[in-house]
């Protein structure tokens, strides 16, 4: 048998580790393609239940805070929830804005103010 005959014949041969390999591998893109679907779904899902609330503009007062804004607006209400509640629906990174900023409120909170 002639050396390229026998090369021919050749089998690649992969063990248990290389076969997970190559699934983790092949696996990938799928995984960071699922990752990505579901980033967009989550935000897209908070934007449109944003858009399905009913809410109204306040400016914020000079010197005021979410704090002082929640007290004024909802004075029944915890001022915790109903500044979490700000936060939420007008995607802020934190409880600090500035004065002039529009801020929207909750109808549920509006309605008492």
């Amino acid at each position: 048998m002639s050396t390229a005959a026998k090369s021919s014949s050749v089998r690649v041969r992969l063990t248990r580790r290389g076969r997970a390999v190559v699934t983790a591998l092949a696996a990938l893109p799928l995984l960071v393609g699922v990752g990505v679907l579901s980033t967009n779904a989550s935000s897209a899902f908070a934007t449109s239940h944003a858009a399905e609330q009913s809410f109204e503009y306040v400016t914020v007062g000079a010197g005021e805070s979410l704090w002082g804004l929640a007290q004024r607006v909802a004075p029944n209400a915890d001022p915790r929830d109903v500044v979490a509640d700000i936060v939420r629906l007008n995607q802020l990174e934190s409880s600090s804005v500035g004065a002039g900023a529009r801020v929207a409120i909750p109808a549920r909170y509006a309605d008492a103010e």
